[in-house]
This record gives structure tokens, C-alpha cells and sequence, in this order.
């Protein structure tokens, strides 16, 4: 399930309750809801992920990751087709319970966008590698990120929790995070250059070693100018300032150090800096 990765799918719909709290009186059992649907579509997208690869024949013996259920012989692929299956059933169920907790209701406008948006992040999450033609593999997996991880998960968070969306700064929070999670994306294509180069495209093997890493460090770069320009206009609206979250920028800044100085395996140990200096930042922001 990749469970180390979780962190980051959590980052953006904290962040966005946490801005929610700052102006709304959210009920409480929105914001576990909200984050057991977020959990849970981020672990149906790392299984479908592994089976895409699996199946298309890109993850072999010389990929530089973590070795996973069905690499390694836990799992058949049958075996995890069916815990595919169940992790696409509690999505609906949580994300249903979710709506409803928060509207009361299916039939209004609302509701019934928050379904269709479900919808659409359950495609997302499962057809990154899977499918006829999986957007992963056509080098689209950065927009997909970006838009998902960043935008919906900040702004969709704060919807459902305060039933609006009323100010455009909020935009800026919500890409901050889809740069960091793009970045995870990224350093993960830069890791396994070599077993992508088979039959996938990525932006990493479209710019090179040393375009990934400019790009990686433009991602990094992008997502603090979007964040600190939300603190600075937020003491001018609703939400309470605060500059906390500039105690994280080390992480970030060791992040980067270990993209420029590591290939292969060893940038696998960069990896949860970044993942978990965006959870943290989140917390802090």
C-alpha cells in the first residue's frame, strides 16, 4: 500500500480543513471522513500503480524502489485486482458518507458535484498506469498531480467543510502542495529512469538527469513562493497569519541537496523528506 506516501495525501485535505476551521465551525466527523476518503484513494492509486507497472512489464528485478507485494510474490495479480476492487468500494462508501455528513443530503447541486469529483478522482487514481491508454505513461502524470493532489485536495477539503469557495488566495495553499506532491512524482520518475525508459514517458526522461533536476528544484522553489505569498495576503482576509511552517524549509533544502548529489537507490532516501516536510508544513501553516 505504500503506506509512506500517505502523509502526502493527507497534507492538502488537512491543510484546507485547517483553513475551513479558521472561519467555519466544521463538524468534526467531516474531517475524519474527508481524510479516510483521502487515504483510501491514495492507497487504490499506489495498488493500481504496482498492477499497471506489473502487467505492462515495466517493473522488473532492476527497479531501484522498495520491493512490493506483487514483485516480490505476496500477491498474485488476481489477488490484488480483488483488493483493488475493495479499496474503489470504501472510497464510494467514505466518500458518500463524507457528502452526506457535511449536506445532509444528495439531491442539491453540491452534493451532487462532490459525487462527479469523486468520481473522477477514483478514475484518476486507478488509471495512472492501468487501462488501454493510462495517462502515466503519456508523460500527463505531472497535470494529474498537480491538479488532484494540489488543487482538489486543498480547495475540495475546504468545500466540503465550509460549503463555499469565495476568495482566490486559496489557490495559492492548494498549488504550494500540488508543486511538493508533483516533486514526489518526480523524484520517483528520476529514480527509476532506467526501468521507465522501457516503455513509459516522463517528464524526467523527457528533460534528462539535469533537466529533472531543475525541474525539481523549480517544483520546490514554486510551491514555497505560493505558500509564503498566502501568509503574506492572509493577514488581509479571513484566515489568522503565521510563519511556523518556515521552520520545515531545512527539509526541503536537504531535499534538494540529495537530488543533485544522488542517482538510483541512493535518492530513495530523499524521498520521505520531502513527503514528510510537506505533511509537517501542512500541520504547522
Amino acid at each position: 500500500m505504500r503506506l509512506r506516501t500517505l502523509p502526502l495525501s493527507l497534507a492538502g485535505v488537512l491543510l484546507g480543513c485547517k483553513l475551513a476551521l479558521a472561519e467555519w465551525q466544521v463538524k468534526p466527523l467531516v474531517v475524519v471522513l474527508v481524510c479516510l476518503t483521502t487515504v483510501c484513494l491514495q492507497i487504490l492509486s499506489n495498488l493500481s500503480n504496482e498492477l499497471g507497472d506489473v502487467l505492462r512489464g515495466t517493473d522488473t528485478d532492476e527497479r531501484q524502489g522498495p520491493a512490493y507485494g506483487l514483485n516480490s510474490g505476496m500477491l498474485t495479480v488476481e489477488q490484488m485486482r480483488r483488493l483493488i476492487r475493495a479499496f474503489v468500494v470504501l472510497c464510494c462508501v467514505f466518500g458518500a458518507a463524507m457528502i452526506w455528513v457535511s449536506y445532509g443530503t444528495f439531491f442539491c447541486w453540491p452534493s451532487f458535484g462532490l459525487l462527479v469529483l469523486g468520481a473522477c478522482a477514483i478514475w484518476a487514481a486507478m488509471h495512472y498506469t492501468l487501462g488501454r491508454n493510462p495517462y502515466g505513461y503519456r508523460g500527463l502524470g505531472d497535470i494529474f498531480v498537480f491538479i488532484f493532489f494540489g488543487l482538489v485536495s486543498v480547495m475540495g477539503a475546504y468545500f466540503v467543510c465550509c460549503h463555499r469557495l469565495d476568495s482566490w488566495v486559496l489557490v495559492l495553499p492548494a498549488a504550494g502542495i500540488g508543486f511538493f506532491s508533483v516533486g514526489v512524482l518526480n523524484i520517483n520518475n528520476i529514480r527509476d529512469m532506467k526501468t521507465d525508459a522501457v516503455n513509459r514517458v516522463t517528464m524526467a526522461l523527457r528533460m534528462g538527469l539535469r533537466g529533472a533536476r531543475i525541474y525539481q528544484t523549480a517544483l520546490i522553489v514554486l510551491g514555497w513562493v505560493a505558500l509564503v505569498a498566502f501568509a503574506v495576503l492572509a493577514v488581509c482576509n479571513r484566515w489568522p497569519g503565521g510563519w511556523w511552517f518556515l521552520l520545515t524549509l531545512p527539509l526541503f533544502v536537504i531535499h534538494l541537496y540529495g537530488v543533485w548529489t544522488r542517482t538510483d537507490r541512493d535518492l530513495d532516501r530523499f524521498f520521505p523528506l520531502l513527503v514528510f516536510g510537506t505533511f509537517l508544513l501542512a500541520m504547522v501553516y
